[in-house]
Order: C-alpha cells, then structure tokens, then sequence
C-alpha cells in the first residue's frame, strides 16, 4: 500500500471514529513512525510503506481511534514554533495560549526583567517566552514533579538556558526569604474548566490530568487565588496575565479589580473570544479579592 493510499484510509477510519481532524492526525502519526515531515509525505506519496512501520502505525492508529491524544502518541507538540515533548502528566499545549505569551511579550519589552509562570506543565509559555527574552530570567513553578522535570528536559532539548523550573504549588517553590522573589510579569494558565462541564468527557481533555483542567467555583477558584496572592510577587508596576475561559473574562476582571490592580483589561484570542485578563500592580491598592 502507498503512503497516500494509507493516509487516506486512515482518514477515514479517524473521521469514522469522531477525530475533528482526521486527516491531520493519520499524517502527523505516520510523520511520526515514518521519522519525516509532512513535505515529505506529500512527495513521496506513491512510495510503499514497510511492514514494520505500518504495524507501528496501525497500532498508533487504533489509540487514537479510541481517543487517545495524538500529543500524548507522539510524545511531542508544536507550540510557539518549539517542538516540546509531552506526556499524560501535563496539560497538552493548544493554539489559544499563545495569546498568553503574546500579550507577556508586549508588557515585558525591556531587554531585562523576570517573568514566573505558575503552573508551567510542559513549560510551554515559561520556554516561549524566554526565547523571545534572552535578557530575562524565568521561573517556572508546578505541583507535579513529573511536570517539573518535563519542562526541565524541554529545556535542555531547546538549548533555553534563562529558565528555572522549580516543583512547588504555585508561590511556594519561591524565596520567601527576607523580601522574597519579585517580578515584573506573572503569567499563569490555571485550571479552570468547572467540574460538570460536559467538553471533561469529549475529545483530548478526557485523557488529560483532571487537577490542572478542573476547578472550584464554576472554574474561578484558582484564577480567584493567584489575583490575590500575586500581589505579594510582583514589583511594583508589574503585571499579572492570567488565561481563562471564554465566559469567564467580566469575573475574572472584577476580581482584579477588587484586588486593587489597575489597568485591568481583557484580551481576545483569534476566534474573537475572552482569552487573557490582566492587571497592573499598584502600590497601595487595596488587596483582598472575592470569593
């Protein structure tokens, strides 16, 4: 059998089985077991495919017939233009938070500075960002050891040598000594999926860790508690980014603003949806945040 006509029946069983992206997910798989891009597939598609490799593939196949991420089959995701490696331990890296690391891009335009990323799984926004920053130091933080020595090793993949990722639940894998750690930008992409949101049962999110998709309070528990404690991490004038879910922009703004920061805004990702709210740290405001 060719590669064209492999992908193509591939396809449809995919499509067959629900896969939103059949197509792409029968090339990027045979990519995968074939070790080529997708260039190649396109030119060498009348080319037969040998029988240890297509075994390989129809295996890679049936698991994502039956839903399994192809991220997580793979063990690799493109994001930012960095190929990182992932596993079922983190959060798979999506498109939309790239909006994240755009809008830290913008608020952290000097040549020198220091970025944290709460709850950085792969590393993702902490890698994205430090590759466009040179000139700055970024610290990663996670709950998950697993996570930690993920990012860790996507680190060292990429050559990134100004990131530190550190195991610990949000702020407490920081300095508290004396004045503590101090930044100028805090980027997080909380959990905040509520728990009897139906899209936990459909598609990738079935296989991904439920504690970095799932919070209290309809989703806003967490966003809640990084408005307030932030605070304490950020220099003054510095700002705090935080991803969210697209119903959840107006919330997540009034808790900013309860929490005294100003500037407060929502940014809009490419579907035209709330994606990133964010605020300035103002000496004296007035703390404290809803709940």
């Amino acid at each position: 059998m060719t590669l064209d006509a492999l992908v193509a029946r591939a396809a449809r069983r995919l499509l067959e089985a629900g896969s939103p992206s059949a197509r792409l997910d029968a090339e990027v798989l045979l990519c995968h077991v074939l070790g080529v891009d997708r260039t190649w597939l396109y030119t060498w598609g009348d080319r037969q495919v040998p029988v240890f490799e297509r075994a390989r593939f129809e295996a890679l196949l049936a698991a994502r017939a039956a839903g399994q991420p192809v991220a997580y089959l793979t063990g690799e995701r493109e994001f930012w233009g960095l190929r990182l490696s992932t596993s079922p331990h983190t959060l798979i890296p999506r498109p939309d938070t790239e909006r994240l690391v755009e809008a830290a891009l913008a608020h952290g335009a000097s040549p020198r500075g220091r970025l944290l990323d709460l709850g950085t799984g792969t590393g993702a926004i902490a890698l994205a960002f430090a590759s466009e920053r040179p000139g700055w130091s970024v610290v990663g933080t996670d709950r998950s050891p697993e996570a930690v020595a993920l990012a860790r090793h996507n680190a060292e993949r990429l050559a990134i040598g100004n990131v530190d990722f550190r195991a610990g639940d949000w702020f407490t894998a920081l300095d508290h000594e004396e004045s503590g750690e101090r930044f100028a930008l805090i980027v997080s992409n909380p959990p905040y999926i509520a728990a009897d949101d139906p899209h936990l049962r459909q598609g990738d999110l079935r296989f991904e860790p439920a504690s970095a998709l799932v919070a209290a309070e309809q989703g806003l528990a967490d966003l809640r508690q990084l408005v307030v404690e932030a605070r304490a991490h950020l220099v003054p004038g510095g700002w705090l980014l935080l991803e969210h879910g697209h119903g959840q922009g107006k919330a997540v703004r009034d808790a900013l603003a309860d929490a005294g920061y100003g500037e407060v805004a929502t940014l809009r990702d490419l579907g035209g949806n709330d994606r990133v709210s964010l605020g300035r740290h103002v000496e004296g405001g007035t703390g404290g945040g809803r709940s």
